[in-house]
């Protein structure tokens, strides 16, 4: 292989002559967690002795929603097991290879042994930080869960890992700084998206019952059940071959292929007959709903596209075109209302299953079509704002992954402005 100058080969590729290449252990010490004594338990309470576990971990930090707390009279026995904030923790049993530092507030917290601390940093942390929630990294620590059924990442494993380190305290911080920089961008957008969400879920409640009406529109709202202003048709499964009748090939919509949040994620390529196809096709404006299962009661909108149909674990709801909008029926399956009705019609059993009452009870609040569509408009457009926001945050995360490959490699160094500083 041909290095270009001012370069040299290592294991992991090519880095600049005068970085190093070191295990984890030459700049740092790994140490591991401790559990409360046996028969004891944390408390709610604040004690003045956080307890971080791995539930409150995030790659990066720690979400201080849910801290638990150890009693008084049981932190001397493990008081020897804190993290501080000058150090970083890494998840090592449950999910593995959480990254990330103490915040200010939990400086001294105790921390679970279900997690390790890396202590006494000589290169700049941050720095150090990324590399470790690098890919190459966290594609070693990928390979340890395919061992054993309770797979745990060793102390010696973590000192093992090896990092490319710039040469200076200084480089190595400016290059975590242009990531935090990133990072502190997605973070005020996953907030952004994060608001603009529950703004929609308060439009949608009250839009969806009455509680605000849109300019113009007045009269009572008639409630119905899904029966009065829909028809509904069971699926198929289809063949994977073409056969002498099932000889159209279409995308069948499986109950898995619809995500919690009404997007369809995947569909399976089946053959099925003409007739078969008139049955349980999806035509623009209906609904696909799934009827048993995990997860049951997930709706799509179908969008138009062509040759797609349902499979048996779902129903195919057709609205009566004169009576109401399928995309504002599809915002009404997705209110809590909607979630309520849903479990109160569920047959509870190890595979559950949507109770036929829950089409048959009416519970639907239904205005005048021009209203309903009005409304659906208005929803669909604060989708829209979500979507924009959500595929700028993936953007985002993709520059960030770029940027990791070039600045924790020394493919692209960051230059020295005229005082020598990075």
């Amino acid at each position: 292989m041909v290095v270009k100058p001012g370069y040299k080969y290592t294991e992991v590729g090519v880095i600049p002559e005068d970085w190093e290449f070191k295990s984890v252990q030459e700049f740092a010490a790994v140490k591991g967690g401790k559990r409360l004594p046996l028969g004891r338990s944390l408390t709610d309470k604040p004690t003045g002795h956080p307890y971080i576990r791995v539930t409150d971990m995030r790659p990066g930090g720690v979400e201080p929603g849910d801290i638990r707390y150890v009693p008084d009279e049981i932190f001397p026995a493990i008081r020897n097991y804190r993290i501080r904030i000058q150090d970083l923790f890494i998840s090592v049993a449950g999910t593995l290879g959480i990254v990330g530092k103490i915040p200010p507030e939990f400086d001294g917290a105790n921390l679970t042994e279900n997690a390790d601390k890396i202590t006494d940093i000589t290169c700049d942390r941050d720095y150090l930080l990324y590399s470790l929630s690098a890919e190459r990294i966290q594609n070693s620590i990928a390979s340890v869960k395919t061992i054993g059924a309770q797979p745990k990442l060793a102390i010696n494993q973590i000192e093992a890992f090896r990092i490319a380190l710039p040469p200076t305290i200084a480089e190595q911080r400016a290059i975590a700084t242009a990531l935090s920089d990133v990072d502190a961008l997605l973070g005020g957008l996953e907030r952004l998206i994060a608001k603009n969400r529950d703004l929609k879920q308060a439009a949608m409640q009250q839009l969806l019952t009455a509680r605000t009406r849109l300019p113009g529109f007045h009269g009572e709202w008639e409630v119905k059940s899904l029966d009065q202003i829909t028809s509904r048709a069971a699926g198929v499964w289809g063949k994977n071959e073409p056969g002498k009748h099932n000889n159209r090939r279409v995308e069948i919509i499986r109950a898995g292929d619809i995500s919690q949040d009404g997007r369809l994620t995947a569909t399976a390529y089946r053959y099925i007959s003409n007739a078969e196809f008139n049955k349980a096709k999806c035509d623009l404006d209906d609904l696909v709903i799934t009827t048993s299962g995990n997860g049951l009661g997930k709706v799509w909108w179908c969008d138009g596209r062509g040759d797609i149909a349902a499979s048996n674990f779902v129903r195919v709801l057709h609205p009566y075109k004169r009576d109401v909008s399928g995309k504002f029926l599809y915002y009404a399956l997705r209110t809590v209302e909607g979630s309520r009705r849903l479990q109160e019609h569920t047959a509870t059993s190890a595979y559950p299953n949507l109770r036929p009452t829950f089409f048959s009870t009416s519970w639907i609040p239904v205005p005048p079509l021009r209203e309903q569509i009005a409304i659906a408009a208005v929803v669909t457009d604060m989708d829209a704002e979500l979507a924009a926001l959500e595929v700028r945050r993936d953007k985002t995360r993709a520059v960030k992954q770029a940027m990791m490959q070039e600045l924790l490699t020394g493919r692209t160094r960051l230059v020295a402005d005229g005082s020598g500083h990075v």
